[in-house]
């Protein structure tokens, strides 16, 4: 597999000699600072992946290219929207950039309710607590008939956590939810997000998925054309949040999108932890019966719990086998190998890790620190290595 590191553009707090120095030879970046009204250019791609590799690395995926409101909602921007997305596709993989990672979750991207969750190792975690998160919907943000879609007995739990919640508390939690996560493709305030949300108002999930489909059949031939990958990531969580359909978030939603144009360009991002936050998903089966179509891989794990709140593990103690979903990538990597093609490798990267050590006390992104990544990473490997051993 080729061992890969998240990376935000100039500004990240970690420099890309700390990727190389903990193991990773590829980059996975994007143009974050662009605006959705306009495509990359050619210039800004090259100066970007000139950075990368001026460290002695490659830029080996794009995460993401955003993929605008417009065109979830399907309405009469998202022709335009859609032309300028390919336009940046194309540019990416005449550069050489030829994975491209997106997601087409509606309003909110990757959501998490506390950002320095402490477990019992005393290292910090991020955690999904649906009871807060129930709070926030229903009695701070207040969205109309938000009560009706949750169950009465977490609605009433959600009130009584709320009352013993500080002023600066529920604002933390507020900012958590709305601000913006890292690689988020946007940041709100309590009103913009009624905002946006009410743009959705009467879209069902089966509104949602003929719109991707129909971006789908728009983009992915490009892709083909190109010899490009494209890696849908699963929701996160694969959950319906303020309301909102949410179609990337089950092995049938899987099949559905890749079915829609079946090429193999047009795939998946295998995010473990995504998708095992959901009680009903067993992401090795998963991982078993899309492996022809896993473009990208996301290795991370999380714990569950009954009402559907979560928190991120180390990489490999969560939920899932992370041992036999390596096994299975492994697997599709020689089979791909076997048949001669050269991009049989595929990207990886340690997803999140924890705050240990003294990141604890230093400004970091959320979820991206250097010491709980590197430590996900050089596990990975071992487990990796052992099973090239093994020769398994």
């Amino acid at each position: 597999m080729e061992s890969c590191w998240r990376w935000f553009g100039p500004k990240d707090l970690v420099p890309l000699q700390h990727a190389r120095q903990a193991g990773a030879t590829g980059i996975v970046t994007a143009l974050h600072e662009v605006a959705y009204s306009r495509s990359w250019t050619p210039a800004e791609i090259e100066a970007r992946k000139a950075l990368v590799e001026a460290a002695g690395l490659r830029w080996s995926v794009c995460e993401s290219i955003p993929v605008p409101s417009a065109i979830k909602l399907g309405g009469a921007g998202a022709r335009a929207a859609i032309g300028i997305w390919k336009d940046s596709l194309v540019n990416l993989a005449r550069s050489g950039i030829k994975t491209i990672c997106y997601n087409f979750m509606p309003v909110v991207d990757w959501t998490r309710t506390d950002l320095r969750f402490e477990m019992p190792t005393t290292a910090l975690a991020l955690r999904f607590d649906m009871v807060e998160f129930i709070a926030y919907d229903v009695f701070v943000l207040r969205r109309k008939s938000a009560e009706a879609d949750y169950a009465p007995e977490l609605v009433q739990r959600a009130e009584e956590r709320l009352k013993g919640l500080s002023e600066q508390a529920v604002q933390r939690l507020e900012n958590n939810i709305i601000a913006g996560l890292p690689g988020g493709e946007d940041s709100y305030g309590r009103e913009a997000i009624r905002s946006a949300i009410a743009l959705f108002e009467g879209t069902t999930a089966r509104d949602l998925q003929s719109n991707l489909e129909m971006f789908l059949q728009e983009v992915a031939p490009v892709a083909a054309e190109l010899g490009a990958r494209l890696a849908i990531h699963p929701d996160d969580p694969p959950i319906s949040l303020f309301g909102l359909p949410r179609v990337v978030s089950t092995a049938a939603d899987l099949r559905r999108i890749l079915g829609s144009v079946d090429h193999p360009a047009n795939g998946l991002t295998l995010c473990v932890g995504s998708l095992g936050s959901r009680a009903d998903n067993d992401v090795l089966d998963i991982a078993r019966e899309f492996a022809p179509r896993i473009n990208f891989a996301h290795l991370r794990d999380v714990a569950i719990e009954a009402d559907g709140s979560f928190v991120e593990a180390s990489h490999l103690e969560g939920r899932s086998d992370m041992h036999a979903i390596l096994r299975t990538l492994l697997a599709e990597e020689a089979r791909r190998r076997a048949e001669g093609r050269d991009d049989h490798l595929i990207p990886m990267r340690p997803d999140h890790g924890h705050l240990i050590g003294d990141d604890i006390d230093k400004p970091t992104n959320p979820g991206y620190s250097l010491i709980g990544r590197l430590k996900g990473l050089a596990e990975l490997h071992g487990v990796i290595h052992a099973i090239g051993k093994a020769g398994l």
